[in-house]
């Protein structure tokens, strides 16, 4: 108990110290900025797949919080009814390089917590970057499908095989736990790798973990407030859908911003253990 006070005093400090909401604005910005251009990459395909496009809709409704799809409706719905390939191209090259902006401002931030200064080049840096968010998207696609195709995919296999009532509790659980496993594991090479620093694995797997678990369990808080008591619409009118997605991603920026400030304390205290021990006795 005395090691968690002393973990959560720390990590005020560094939230303080570093002003965590600062680097988390700076994040979301960019994040927003890359929404648009991903929605269009990922959008310009269903054309081709022959997929309804109310099914479109209806799956933003069911994974974004509510008040967001309204914002997209207009355009889901033109991108997917029309293909368009020369779009295609464009959105890959936009999407790629918007998106990897605001895994950039992760780095520059990931940098500010161990305070180290960026000293790789712009190419190594953007590469990585795009690199970093290929791997994200393939998290968010994991952390925000199983929970809600879950149900689906059980069913069928049930409507299939005849699973016992015991299989049937086990697959509910085994959908989180997967969603949670591939969060963390795509957090542990984003923590990794993002500051301009050479970390041990374990020393960043309290970071990832804790985001993973925070960001799940923020998603689904922010979305049942957004649905049942945040009226947005009736405040900011059609801006309420990017008030929405903007405190989502801010939101977002700080779990991760946490997990890294936690990797950063549990490498000082590992450090400062080493010295210790590894420190020759005086005589």
């Amino acid at each position: 108990m005395n090691t968690i006070k002393s973990y959560i005093k720390e990590l005020m400090g560094e939230f303080k110290k570093d002003d965590l909401p600062l680097l988390a604005a700076a994040q979301s910005y960019y994040y927003l900025l890359s929404i648009f251009p991903m929605m269009i990459l990922i959008l310009t395909i269903l054309p081709f797949l022959n997929i309804d496009s109310q099914a479109v809709v209806t799956l933003v409704q069911n994974t974004a919080p509510s008040g967001m799809t309204s914002i997209l409706e207009e355009n889901i719905l033109s991108i997917v009814e029309t293909p368009r390939g020369g779009l295609f191209t464009v959105g890959l090259i936009g999407a790629l390089w918007s998106a990897s902006n605001g895994i950039n401002a992760f780095i520059n931030a990931s940098n500010t917590a161990y305070d180290v200064e960026e000293t790789r080049s712009f190419f190594k840096v953007r590469g990585l970057s795009i690199a970093l968010t290929l791997g994200m998207i393939i998290a968010l696609a994991a952390a925000l499908i199983l929970p809600i195709f879950g149900n689906l995919i059980i069913n069928f296999i049930n409507a299939t095989v005849s699973l016992p009532p015991q299989t049937a509790l086990l697959f509910q659980i085994l959908r989180w736990v997967v969603a949670l496993t591939v969060m963390s594991a795509v957090l542990l090479v984003l923590y990794r790798f993002a500051p301009n620093k050479t970390l041990k694995w374990k020393e960043i797997l309290p970071g990832a973990i804790t985001s993973a678990v925070l960001w799940q369990l923020i998603s689904l808080t922010f979305s049942f407030y957004v649905s049942n008591f945040g009226n947005y619409s009736a405040t900011y009118g059609s801006l309420g859908g990017i008030i929405i997605l903007m405190l989502w991603f801010f939101l977002t920026g700080l779990i991760l911003m946490i997990g890294a400030e936690l990797n950063v304390i549990y490498h000082r205290r590992r450090g400062n253990s080493s010295s210790s021990s590894e420190s020759p006795e005086q005589t």
